[in-house]
């Protein structure tokens, strides 16, 4: 989907490390990861790939890791995160557009009414996301954002939207990053939203996170870069790996996802010569997060998960293979 959305954060459970910090080589690199086939592949994976004279070792340039964002790193039901912004700066500027009350997924997001809005379809969507996220300059739409991410939160929960974050997978990032490897995140969400977030909560700085996005023009008045209401390139399913390629310039050798919309992303991948991990975040708890996979209209996970059992892909369920799901508050 053209939004496929949001943010995160909080601080590493104790005893982990955040961001820039470093561990003790004796220290377990993933804690909240039960003992298992799939933290066995992924250890084993990292440690093959930085050990010389190993068949797995992998150059220190090749070391690239892409990660889906929503759903992968953090939570994505019972909608994605970014639709929350857009609905919430709709209504913060409906007082100023009378004229949107004339438009029925408009009025339906600044009734609140997501029924309304979900059968407005792509289209209707898609113009919640534009009269929201357009009409400003790139610094003014990152300074927007992150006032959003500091006071927001999830509709079920109650949680700080910024501690919806996988709490094994801040884990897994830094253990990659310490192995040498440089970690992208390639989502169909967009790319500027993620940014207004992503070097705080993962340690991934702004030119390296893939994403969906409007098209933006120079102003020579404001001597700005301003965002316009046209769609400009949706990162998702095929598009992943023609956004990597065009971005990176190099095959990851290591991709991670959890929906039929990282298939091709991990495909391009598995594609490689040479050493490569795929692996799939199954959400399977339904006591800690959600449940949900092939039948799921947010983050299906079907085909990819047929191909994962063909080709010998690690699929991590969340249920048995993460000791905790979201870090401590």
């Amino acid at each position: 989907m053209i939004i496929r959305i949001l943010l995160v954060f909080s601080a590493f459970i104790t005893g982990c490390a955040g961001p820039g910090q470093s561990r003790s080589p004796s220290t377990d690199p993933l804690p909240s990861w039960q003992s298992g086939p799939a933290k066995a592949a992924i250890t084993a994976f990292i440690e093959d790939a930085t050990t010389e004279n190993r068949p797995g070792f992998i150059p220190s340039p090749e070391r690239i890791a892409v990660f889906d964002n929503d759903g992968t790193l953090w939570a994505e039901q019972p909608v994605y995160f970014q639709l929350l912004f857009a609905i919430d700066r709709v209504r913060q500027l409906a007082p100023d557009h009378p004229e949107w009350n004339e438009e029925p997924a408009l009025k339906a997001a600044i009734d609140g009414d997501m029924a309304a809005l979900a059968s407005s379809g792509k289209e209707g969507l898609l113009r919640v996301v534009t009269a929201s996220h357009a009409g400003m300059t790139s610094d003014e739409f990152d300074a927007i954002a992150r006032a959003w991410f500091a006071k927001a939160e999830h509709p079920t929960t109650g949680r700080p939207i910024t501690s919806m974050v996988y709490q094994p997978m801040l884990e897994l990032l830094e253990a990659l990053r310490e192995a040498g490897f440089k970690t992208y995140i390639v989502s169909g969400g967009g790319v500027d939203f993620i940014r207004a977030f992503a070097e705080e909560v993962y340690g991934i700085p702004p030119e390296q996170v893939i994403g969906s996005s409007l098209e933006t023009e120079w102003d020579p008045t404001e001597r700005a870069v301003v965002r316009t209401p046209k769609l400009g390139f949706i990162d998702d399913k095929a598009g992943k790996p023609v956004a990597i390629q065009r971005v990176i310039g190099r095959r990851p050798v290591m991709t991670v996802g959890n929906s039929d919309g990282d298939l091709q992303m991990m495909q391009w991948t598995a594609e490689g010569d040479g050493p490569r991990a795929c692996i799939i975040i199954r959400h399977t708890d339904a006591t800690r997060e959600w449940a949900y996979d092939r039948d799921s209209s947010i983050g299906r996970l079907d085909e990819a998960l047929t191909e994962a059992s063909e080709r010998g892909w690690t699929v991590v369920d969340m249920a048995e293979d993460w000791r905790t799901v979201f870090p401590d508050r």
